[in-house]
């Protein structure tokens, strides 16, 4: 058995107070949002760290993080974060694909790929070269990113036709190994309407990918909610799975913070995924298991 863990949008705080400079365009807007929204109550780091603390005693063989680490791309934004993902694992143990608070503003992308190195790259190329690739004894893991600065009131996505291409083959190389085939992307290449100012631009790229060359699973963020879907795959439906927030502040009769563990066993053609949700059903639980189901469409 493989068990992989997969934790999203944990939008670390406290945000760092900004210098003057570093507010103009989008920033401002960003800020604002935290200290009116996130930040006073929205999204609380004890949640955080109480998440954290179940998600590492579970012992995961790996973690997968699907973006939006941090709040509005602040150097002093980047060291912080980085030491989060060191909290959940070695950077062996712990594949992150950014989100589009990692890209806020222009330069931020490569300024977070750099900090953040050793758990966005690959086995193979540089960090900040997307798709990456990593194989983890039976799973073959594909790195996309979704991410690029975007206009103030805009947190879209994109998923060009070059990534297209590498995903393609990195997936076919993958398969003709028998391995497992996980996806990690931010934005969430979904069926069900998202609204036009957070969607993915690309998404019928991606399906289409996807229905073509298959994969056994893909892991997203971005919606902030448990969710699953199923798309076209080449050998059969493959489940689409988003999480909750990982910092968001349960409430009474509120969902909170949550995370899923995946129990991966079988083989090639017998793959067999267990999806185990835990999180915060109210404020008063802390972290408890939600839910444990077969993933079968």
């Amino acid at each position: 058995m493989f068990r992989l863990a997969h934790v999203s949008d944990p939008h670390l705080g406290p945000l760092p107070e900004p210098r003057l400079r570093e507010l103009a365009g989008k920033r401002v807007l960003g800020y604002i949002n935290w200290r009116l929204n996130r930040g006073r109550g929205g999204m609380r780091p004890t949640v955080l760290g109480d998440l954290v603390d179940d998600l590492v005693a579970h012992s995961p063989d790996h973690v997968a993080v699907t973006g939006d680490i941090v709040n509005i791309a602040l150097d002093a934004e980047l060291e912080p974060a980085r030491r989060w993902l060191a909290s959940l694992g070695n950077p062996h143990d712990v594949s992150a694909v950014p989100g589009n608070h990692d890209a806020y503003v222009r330069g931020a992308l490569k300024r977070a790929s750099e900090a953040w190195a050793p758990f966005v790259k690959g086995d193979f190329g540089e960090a900040g070269r997307f798709p990456f690739c990593r194989r983890r004894g039976p799973v073959g893991i594909v790195g996309v990113s979704s991410a690029e600065a975007t206009a103030p009131f805009m947190a879209t996505g994109r998923f060009d036709a070059s990534q297209a291409m590498r995903v393609a083959d990195l997936l076919d190389r993958y398969a003709h190994e028998g391995l497992y085939r996980v996806v990690l992307i931010h934005h969430p290449p979904s069926k069900k309407p998202i609204h036009w100012a957070g969607r993915l631009i690309g998404t019928a790229r991606f399906r289409d990918v996807i229905r073509r060359h298959g994969a056994e699973l893909i892991l997203h963020g971005h919606t902030h909610r448990a969710t699953v879907e199923w798309l076209d795959g080449k050998d059969g439906p493959v489940p689409l799975v988003g999480v909750p927030s990982a910092s968001r502040n349960p409430g009474p009769g509120r969902r909170g913070a949550g995370w899923n563990l995946f129990e991966i066993t079988g083989g090639v053609g017998d793959w067999r995924t267990t999806r185990i949700e835990r999180g915060f059903r109210n404020a008063s639980s802390g972290v408890v298991e939600i839910s444990r189901s077969p993933l079968v469409p």
